[in-house]
């Protein structure tokens, strides 16, 4: 039986967030790097005593979150128990143990409230530098930069200058790395006095209690809606490009649900690859979590209850549980793409509760670094999404990171980060699938290396990590695929997995990938359609082919949706 009333229980619970929500706002006002205060690839939580999570910021990456509430779990049970204390603060970037790369950096904390451990602090940020080999055709783990176990970053409140200095010596923009680490300490050091503020406004000696109350609330609720669903035995493949030179990788994906329980079982899929696209199990578990949680209770608090009902399998030595020490740089290149996947299994029984493939599946993740002309070096990290796919609800809603959850670059801030300039940003026309509801379009970007007294000092290294070049996001239940992601430089085809070297006066484009229809395109609302070409959004010569639409229909129809007051959705 419950310890708190309901209206307690609902205002300890909206104060947790809020802790968190308030830390998240620390990393966002301190933090050095554009990638974690504009692109927000970052994402706070804490746990309870016994690294069970407990809340997590409103604004969290489904990777991140979902492979801490693992991760943070394990390394907390994988030390004694007077291992951790006061004044102490770890760092690790282990893929194994926490998010899959070594770029998110997590810094952990304990807290303690009148001598005794009450909770785990953690903030995961995307560090645009770790040093290393900057692509994603990497060959192992040790190209790709440094590597931290679990190590004492504090110590009785007192920073380790030498790991500081093992960091410092190994990036190369070594005060940003820093500053973005005095963002992440800064966060749990708010995160913690808030934690045991609440303690004493409410008389708590910790949170256990309040934790075993959440818990077990949010997975009764999650599983309640699970039941809902008929028990049986869901499939689905996917297809995923690898880089030039290699088959594409098969994903193989059982669902089973069994009352309340759903197994995700992923064997038969591919075996780990040879280039930084592996994806360790706790990553492969965060997206196959967030699918699940999407689908079924997509409003519910994430915590570790949210967890209980979901059981993954991913045999090991696989591309989706790799083993060290294997190239994982790049793994949103595969790992993002389970969501979709799983979405594709329920589609038959769940048509109203999923999209069709995003163009922003996987995220694109373009690193520029280099020198300025006064020899400052930079090094910066772009996040671009691509158009999201449609659904039974309506079109696609617009080019964005799914399912990662972080937000576009800013123009005005890549230009401050680097010695580049954007020359123009785009949506592009006919690149969301046709279908009863449309994909929404990708987006065409066009980045100029300046070549006057403004431009960098030598060459620019750029990476990217990105996808949908060679297979486009699939529609569902009869709409078309979206368009093709394409990357050039100077008009021709580039690499979109290696090293390239831009020199003074290189232009690159770069366009990613349309979100796939949904349904007939036979079935779109001629109204609709007719905006879609006064918009621009879809031209004559597609809009005849996918939808049979001729010019003279235009004007009917048009007037059509004016008197209907705008029918349809776009």
């Amino acid at each position: 039986m419950s310890t708190f009333d309901p209206v307690t229980l609902e205002i300890l619970w909206r104060r947790l967030v809020s802790i968190v929500d308030e830390a998240d706002a620390a990393v966002a006002r301190t933090a050095f790097s554009s990638v974690l205060r504009d692109s927000h690839d970052y994402t706070c939580m804490f746990t309870d005593s016994r690294g069970r999570e407990l809340a997590q910021g409103t604004l969290a990456s489904p990777g991140q979150s979902g492979a801490m509430a693992l991760g943070i779990k394990k390394l907390v049970h994988s030390r004694p128990a007077d291992f951790f204390r006061p004044g102490d603060v770890y760092i690790t970037n282990d893929p194994w143990a926490l998010a899959g790369h070594l770029n998110d950096v997590c810094v952990l904390a304990p807290v303690f409230h009148r001598d005794r451990l009450i909770a785990f602090t953690a903030c995961i940020l995307h560090h645009a530098d770790v040093g290393g080999r900057v692509a994603s055709n990497n060959h192992d783990v040790f190209e790709e930069g440094l590597f931290l176990p679990l190590v004492r970053l504090y110590r009785d409140g007192e920073p380790n200058p030498d790991v500081l200095d093992i960091i410092r010596a190994n990036v190369r923009t070594p005060e940003q790395v820093l500053g973005d680490i005095r963002s992440q300490i800064a966060a749990n050091h708010v995160c913690a006095r808030h934690i045991r503020q609440l303690l004493d406004d409410h008389r708590l000696d910790d949170l256990d209690a309040l934790g075993d109350e959440i818990i077990r609330r949010s997975e009764r609720s999650l599983r309640e809606s699970i039941a809902r669903v008929p028990d049986g035995t869901y499939r689905a493949r996917g297809t995923i490009e690898q880089i030039e030179g290699h088959a594409p990788v098969e994903i193989h994906c059982e669902l089973r649900i069994t009352g309340s329980d759903v197994v995700v079982d992923l064997s038969g899929s591919a075996p780990q690859v040879d280039w930084g696209g592996n994806v360790v199990f706790n990553f492969t578990y965060a997206y196959v979590h967030m699918a699940i949680k999407s689908i079924f209770d997509p409003d519910l608090p994430n915590n570790e209850g949210t967890a209980a009902p979901i059981t993954l399998i991913a045999p090991e030595g696989s591309v989706v549980n790799c083993r060290h020490p294997a190239p994982v740089v790049a793994r949103m290149q595969i790992g993002h793409f389970m969501t979709e996947i799983i979405y594709r299994a329920l589609a038959p029984v769940l048509p109203d509760r999923v999209i069709a493939g995003s163009g922003g599946t996987p995220a694109t993740m373009q690193v520029f670094y280099g020198a300025r002309a006064s020899g400052e070096p930079f090094h910066t990290a772009v996040i671009r999404g691509g158009g999201m796919g449609a659904g039974a609800a309506g079109d696609g809603s617009g080019s964005f990171v799914f399912p990662a959850n972080a937000a576009n670059t800013p123009v005005e801030i890549f230009e401050s980060d680097t010695p580049l300039v954007i020359r123009s940003r785009e949506l592009l026309a006919d690149s969301g699938g046709a279908g009863k509801f449309r994909g929404a379009q990708g987006r065409r970007e066009v980045i100029w290396v300046p070549d006057d007294e403004h431009g960098p000092r030598g060459s620019v290294g750029m990476a990217i990590q990105s996808g949908r070049f060679q297979r486009a996001p699939e529609g569902l239940y009869g709409g078309r695929a979206g368009g093709l992601a394409r990357l050039t430089v100077n008009g021709r085809p580039a690499d979109p997995y290696g090293l390239t070297r831009l020199k003074r006066g290189d232009v690159v484009e770069f366009d990613t990938a349309g979100g796939g229809g949904f349904g007939d395109p036979a079935e779109r609302d001629a109204a609709v359609l007719a905006r879609d070409l006064a918009s621009g959004r879809v031209t004559p010569g597609r809009a005849a082919i996918d939808y049979r639409f001729t010019p003279d229909e235009a004007p009917r129809a048009a007037a059509a949706g004016s008197r209907a007051g705008g029918a349809g959705r776009t």
